[in-house]
């Protein structure tokens, strides 16, 4: 009773301000944004970097290991279709003449940097860290310069280099085995005097120790970073590089000195796994962009579209760029969700007048709820009505083949599909403009023209919606 008396008093109060000065809730600060996966195959460990010339610049690991490829494009998915570019290959005989990994390309000072690892034609497992650099505007056409290896005070296998700022001092960070640490590689830290240089001496801040951190193989590697709200996130890649492979966490302080280890907070499960349900494997060595509006963070990650490999998984050629965005819980902490089903990546709806409450299932019934930090339980890939054309239907992200569908009592479900008529009428929507602002959305049924979605007592239903409130319940916008 207490709630529903609560809901009444704040939809009276959203429809009294609208009624009395014009104003509607105000929509989102980071609107939905879409993209078609996979972005490119083959293409494994990808990195983008989005420039000030308008351009995103893509570079990933190709199956070979022999060169190192470049792509440009003003939009994140025209990348899926921007020519390629060699821009520099392997030596022919000693240092940089094999396994050529996880390129990254960085703008500092003026100058185009790339980062990769490289091998030894006299031992391909000698793998170290390099940098190449040109002066050119574009870095595809520019003439490149190996600056030569990173000089780390360990001579180990390392791989991974990243490179970020933070309150002015520019980092580095990499992935490294110590033989005195044990097997597999941790993830180290270091201040850098220029982009090829080193200054002082590194620090772990992250080694193996979950079990999640060890399968297959001791690893954490993969760094990338992305800051938001006084706080340094630290993604890396952990286990085999096979269906095992997955994301961790580490976090700090802007504030704080990162080159005491003590700074990093290391999330005690992963953050991105596998998903059998969406058929997706293997998800890791990711970066992070922003959307073209620079509203939306934008996670960039490969993975493998199938669980069993053969043999060595270095040797499987099939890991595949993929985008999807990235949210953000109320906490302040990054929420990776699940990697999604190829194809169209999946949106959330938040209400019109409880903008803090999302659509999202809980035991199938779909309802508006705070804090879905299961965040894919409030996402919805928005396709072609089951119905046929001129609708939309709404597909669970981690439920695939199971719909948004209004039931005959009214309550809106998610339900898995027969395949019948039936259900592909209750299943699919008319996409309106939304009924209480217009840059909202929202959904009339197919079938029972005037109904549309809304929430009442915080439950999907589908009702006409004929007085003010009805209309602001049956109003979302898409994040």
């Amino acid at each position: 009773m207490r709630r529903t008396i609560a809901r009444t008093v704040m939809a009276l109060s959203v429809v009294l301000a609208a009624l009395t000065s014009g104003l509607a809730a105000a929509a989102p600060a980071s609107p939905a944004v879409t993209y078609t996966n996979p972005v490119a195959a083959q293409r494994a460990d990808p990195h983008v970097f989005k420039h000030t010339d308008g351009y995103y610049y893509f570079t990933a690991t190709v199956p070979a290991y022999d060169r190192i490829v470049m792509r440009r494009a003003t939009t994140l998915q025209g990348l899926s279709t921007a020519a390629e570019t060699t821009i520099w290959t392997k030596h022919a005989s000693g240092d940089m003449g094999a396994h050529i990994w996880a390129p990254e390309i960085h703008h500092i000072g003026g100058k185009w940097y790339v980062y990769f690892a490289a091998g030894s034609t006299d031992d391909i497992w000698k793998i170290r860290p390099y940098v190449l650099e040109t002066s050119a505007a574009n870095p595809l056409t520019g003439t490149w310069t190996e600056k030569g290896r990173i000089a780390l005070p360990l001579d180990t296998f390392s791989l991974d280099a990243t490179t970020f700022t933070v309150g002015g001092t520019r980092y580095l960070s990499w992935a490294q085995n110590d033989p005195a640490v044990g097997d597999g590689t941790n993830i180290y830290l270091a201040r850098l005097s220029n982009p090829w240089t080193v200054s002082g001496s590194p620090v772990m801040i992250s080694r193996p120790t979950h079990a999640w951190e060890k399968v297959g193989h001791t690893v954490n590697e993969g760094p990338a970073v992305i800051q938001r709200g006084g706080k340094v996130f630290m993604s890396f890649s952990a286990s085999a590089t096979d269906s095992n492979y997955c994301l961790g966490l580490l976090t700090a302080s802007a504030s704080a000195d990162l080159m005491n280890p003590a700074s990093w907070t290391k999330t005690p499960t992963p953050v991105f796994t596998s998903n059998t349900a969406t058929g997706q494997y293997g998800p890791g060595h990711n970066s992070f962009t922003t959307s073209e509006d620079g509203r939306s963070d934008v996670l960039v990650y490969h993975d493998r579209s199938y669980k069993d490999i053969s043999g060595d998984p270095l040797n499987d050629p099939n890991r595949r760029t993929r985008y999807q965005k990235l949210y953000w819980n109320a906490d302040g902490t990054p929420n990776f969700g699940i990697p999604v089903a190829d194809g169209v990546t999946p949106v959330r709806f938040s209400s019109y007048n409880f903008p803090d409450r999302y659509i999202r299932h809980w035991e199938y019934r779909a309802k508006i709820e705070p804090n879905v930090t299961n965040l894919a339980d409030s996402q919805f890939r928005v396709v072609t009505g089951l119905a046929g054309t001129g609708t939309v239907s709404l597909e669970s992200a981690n439920f695939p083949g199971y719909y948004l569908r209004h039931r005959s009592n009214g309550e809106v479900w998610v339900d898995k599909s027969d395949g019948s008529t039936g259900f592909k009428a209750d299943a699919s929507f008319y996409r309106r403009a939304g009924l209480a602002d217009a840059a909202g959305v929202s959904f009339e049924s197919y079938n029972l023209a005037g109904s549309y979605v809304r929430h009442y007592d915080y439950l999907l239903v589908t009702q006409p919606a004929d007085t003010a409130t009805a209309r602001a319940d049956a109003t979302f916008y898409a994040e």
